[in-house]
């Protein structure tokens, strides 16, 4: 009887999974638990960053006592003025307001002293200064906007509008008008635009913008565009399906108008509400949970809002005027059941008949693992991003960049593949594709090899964000070290000459050194495993391989065949390997390809080096136990490549042509070796065998 083969890591996870988890009888009919069951498709294109500058350290006010706070420092936005000079501002939580001029950094407003002693950031992930945008004729008037917080209980000012029952705080908006626009500290005067109140401590202002692909004498030149989140309630009532209140809304308004309900500010005529009754005029698009980020893309001029999820779903919202996307009565495009009894039952099926939402353009689920307990945060938000324009760097040309805040993943999406409108099933979401990153000497590197040192708190929490100059350039920072990074190039994994050397034509029995001759068989065109290996003395590694002799051994090398694999498609842990770096029967490496991905020693890369093999791929996740989607389910031949850059350690796995790799691992324990096929103990076969490199 076959066992299956467990590591520590499965096993710790099979326990906490069984004590932990709600029984399958526990839930309800129809419930989802994993929406979109496809996760994101690693590719092959990475950005090269290069440091741009790092803000100093700041402290939240009060003293915070969640540790997620605790960073070096907060900022959220990041942005150029638009007045031709080339400043960038730094927004930071905390309260102070940054300008960066050619390398040097200016304190061009503290909130924390101005605002004083009501100014609050030191509980929820968005309270503080949030973000600012400058008017586009800043140059001449120099007004900007600001978004920041306050402890009600601290302030007599009354909300413009207030959430039900006890208000916790208020947001608030400001315009400012800077006397000489051409300074790096600011001396002006300020007034009031609009004031919520708020019942809970997230999901207040998010970001404000003012359209950057307006130009003058367009309708919609020189108005303001404001995030309003719901307050964290939105799970409990209905305000964001509720058109008569700001919260859970993306607002449109004329700062220089007087016609809204407060008169501080007017109202477009083209707003879609402005004559619904009993609906506010300010409001351009609605049913938003948190609504993060947002950015127009400067050739389509279409407007996209990052919007963090609540269960499960985080979306990337295609913004039109009137839109509803649904919370909380949905979540992405599934129905979202408010009052559910079991907390993990809230997402279901659309009616067939479903009418009046806006549905995502793409999307990715949380995938928690087995243990999860569903009332809790899984720490999983998306960082809205931003369209590439630029010619200079074509390989990310109409690519919607952008990320997670908490892991700090860096995705994209194409542009061409948002259907516009939203879609309205999972197949028509746009394709997610997950991106490496090098540093500015051409070495991959994860994001926490870059926003760990330094950091504040938890050095995994990447607190991660994306935005763009004036000229399109693409830039990422984070709050753990308060970094900036600009993006100066791409470079795709794994794309070394792997030189002309070539082994072909090799199935006799005279080309390969089994472990256990009497187990394999060369009839002609195929190199077959015809019995299942058995467990050997020593560090724990495959059981039973193949190494080819014909040919040298390689250094940089792509092993290029057809692989089947003979054990039963019911039985889940079956596998094929290939060989690569093989020096001696204790020292190599290896490609895993399985039907199994949830379990340690499966579906990935590895090496043995005198010590059990170690997984080295970048797909595996411990916390979800969850790996590369599996490789080989059927019993048909299927066509894969592995291909390992001698010099970087840069492995490729890709499968049945894919142009992006399926596995991917950078390991230079073995600089060179021999190259084998084989198995831990399963039966399976090799025909059409094509070998080339560099000889070590």
């Amino acid at each position: 009887m076959r066992t299956p083969r467990w590591s520590l890591l499965a096993i710790i996870g099979l326990v906490a999974a069984l004590l932990q988890v709600i029984p399958a009888a526990a839930q309800a009919d129809g419930a989802i638990h994993d929406p979109i069951t496809k996760d994101p498709v690693q590719s092959d294109l990475g950005l090269v960053l290069k440091k741009y500058a790092q803000l100093p350290k700041s402290e939240p006010t009060p003293a915070p006592t969640d540790e997620r706070l605790m960073r070096w420092n907060r900022m959220n936005d990041f942005g150029e003025l638009p007045d031709g000079s080339g400043r960038k501002y730094v927004p930071d939580l905390n309260g102070k307001l940054y300008i960066l001029d050619h390398g040097e950094q200016h304190v061009y407003m503290d909130f924390a002293k101005l605002f004083a002693p009501q100014f609050f950031s030191g509980r929820g992930l968005g309270q503080g200064f949030g973000y600012v945008a400058f008017d586009p004729d800043f140059k001449h008037n120099g007004r900007f906007y600001t978004v920041h917080t306050e402890d009600a209980s601290k302030t007599t000012a009354k909300p413009d509008w207030q959430q039900p029952g006890n208000v916790l705080y208020h947001g608030i908006l400001t315009e400012w008008t800077a006397g000489d626009p051409k300074s790096d500290t600011f001396q002006g005067t300020h007034r009031e635009l609009l004031r919520l109140g708020y019942g809970g401590q997230i999901h207040g202002f998010q970001q404000l913008a003012f359209n950057p692909t307006s130009k003058p004498g367009d309708a919609d030149y020189g108005d303001l565009y404001v995030l309003a989140g719901e307050g964290g309630l939105g799970h409990a009532d209905n305000e964001p399906q509720e058109l008569s209140n700001p919260f859970g809304k993306l607002l449109r308004i004329d700062p220089r108008g007087h016609d809204g309900p407060n008169g501080k500010y007017g109202i477009p005529k083209d707003n879609p509400f402005v004559a619904k009754a009993g609906a506010l005029g300010e409001i351009y698009a609605y049913g938003f949970r948190d609504p993060h980020l947002m950015s127009w893309d400067p050739v389509t001029h279409r407007l996209f809002v990052g919007h963090i999820g609540e269960h499960a779903i985080e979306a990337v919202d295609d913004v039109r005027p009137g839109d509803n996307f649904g919370w909380s009565q949905r979540e992405g495009m599934w129905v979202f059941d408010q009052k559910a009894t079991n907390p993990c039952d809230r997402l279901y099926p659309l009616p067939a008949d479903d009418h009046g939402y806006t549905y995502p353009v793409a999307a990715y689920d949380h995938d928690p693992p087995a243990s999860w307990n569903c009332t809790s945060d899984v720490g999983v938000g998306i960082s809205g991003g931003v369209v590439y324009r630029r010619h200079d760097l074509p390989d990310l040309y109409g690519k919607y960049i952008f990320g997670d805040i908490v892991d700090g993943r860096v995705m994209y999406t194409n542009v061409s593949e948002m259907r516009p409108g939203g879609a309205r099933n999972v197949n028509e979401l746009a394709t997610i594709h997950k991106m490496m990153l090098y540093n500015a000497a051409g070495q991959r590197v994860k994001i926490t090899d870059l926003s760990a040192p330094g950091s504040l708190g938890n050095p995994a929490r990447v607190d991660l964000r994306f935005s763009t100059d004036r000229a399109g350039h693409l830039y990422l920072f984070a709050k753990s070290n308060g970094t900036i990074w600009r993006v100066v190039g791409t470079k795709r994994f794994a794309s070394c000459d792997v030189g002309s050397t070539r082994v072909t034509h090799a199935t006799s029995a005279a080309d390969w050194a089994p472990v256990t001759p009497s187990k394999w068989r060369f009839p002609g065109r195929e190199v077959i495993l015809a019995e299942a290996g058995e467990e050997r003395p020593g560090p724990r590694r495959p059981y039973e391989y193949a190494v080819l002799k014909k040919g040298p051994a390689w250094k940089s090398v792509q092993i290029d065949a057809q692989v089947r694999l003979d054990t039963p498609v019911d039985i889940v842990n079956r596998d094929v390997i290939l060989l690569f770096g093989f020096n001696d029967d204790t020292h190599f490496s290896y490609a895993h390809v399985s039907t199994d991905n949830t379990i340690y020693p499966h579906n990935g890369i590895f090496t043995v080096n005198n010590a059990d093999r170690l997984r080295e791929d970048d797909q595996w996740d411990a916390y979800r136990s969850r790996g590369a989607p599996p490789a080989i389910t059927d019993a048909n031949w299927h066509r894969i490549r592995v291909k390992h850059c001698g010099d970087s350690g840069e492995t490729a796995v890709y499968l049945d042509g894919a142009k992006q790799p399926l596995i991917t691992a950078v390991d230079t324990t073995f600089p060179s070796g021999r190259v084998g096929f084989g198995s831990f103990d399963n039966i399976g076969r090799l025909r059409d065998l094509t070998v080339t490199g560099t000889p070590a």
